[in-house]
């Protein structure tokens, strides 16, 4: 086997929050075609949960966490990242910056999202958003999906206070099973609206509706852990079908 240890590896800056960090690891792994170990991605893990939150800093004035999210695009880039993916819709909002600071191509998330929705022939037609109250009330997902072709549909005020932030900040507590309910209850006044498909907006909330309760619910979801691990995928091969070429 060869022994070239600049290979293509990518660097995943996690921990916003942990277990969506730890869960886009492991479907990464998952949704990788690979028969061995060795077929599968390189990754570094960047799982620092001490990141502030990305919410009350733009809509409440909390800490800033460019700079905990600088470090940790540092230090993937020591441990030799080719490029850097962020499962965390909310810290989307400082993406230039991070672009800005990263000497590695950075993905986004909502592109990933958007790029899935193409994938499943959604468009055009009307998108749920689910997410974080930063991420909904800052139109994150909006500009990216409507500059697509897409139309979004956003929960209320109050829908987000009583469905998004419950789902969300149960799975931070590790009260995953919990969080089904309240993320299940938006999802399905979202369709009720005329929703074709929801994007689950929140790396929190794929963990929310688990893969096995999906299809029950009887509308498409885009999965932003998903939709970032399949991008990661495709730069893989890219990569690896260009160091073939140039062998």
């Amino acid at each position: 086997m060869s022994t070239n240890f600049d290979g293509p590896i990518a660097g995943v800056l996690g921990g916003m929050g942990p277990l969506a960090g730890a869960a886009f690891a492991t479907r990464l792994t998952m949704l990788t075609d690979a028969a061995v170990d060795q077929e599968h991605i390189p990754a570094v893990l960047w799982n620092d949960p001490r990141v502030p939150d990305r919410t009350q800093a733009r809509l409440h004035g909390g800490a800033d966490p460019l700079p905990w999210m600088q470090n940790g695009i540092a230090r993937l880039e020591q441990a030799g990242a080719k490029i850097i993916a962020i499962p965390c819709n909310t810290a989307h909002l400082w993406y230039d910056e991070l672009v800005a600071s990263a000497h590695v191509p950075v993905l986004h998330i909502i592109e990933s999202v958007a790029d899935d929705l193409d994938r499943r022939g959604l468009a055009p037609g009307p998108i749920g958003l689910m997410g974080t109250p930063a991420t909904l009330k800052l139109g994150l997902y909006q500009k990216h999906l409507e500059a697509r072709g897409y139309q979004t549909l956003v929960p209320t005020e109050q829908e987000i206070a009583d469905f998004c932030v419950p789902a969300i900040e149960l799975v931070k507590a590790n009260r995953v099973a919990e969080a089904f309910e309240p993320a299940a209850a938006c999802i399905a006044r979202l369709q009720a609206r005329g929703a074709r498909a929801v994007a689950l907006g929140c790396t929190e909330l794929p963990l929310a509706v688990p893969h096995d309760r999906r299809a029950a619910l009887g509308i498409p979801l885009t999965d932003s852990i998903d939709a970032l691990a399949l991008a990661v995928i495709d730069w893989f091969r890219a990569q690896s079908a260009s160091g073939k070429a140039a062998a």
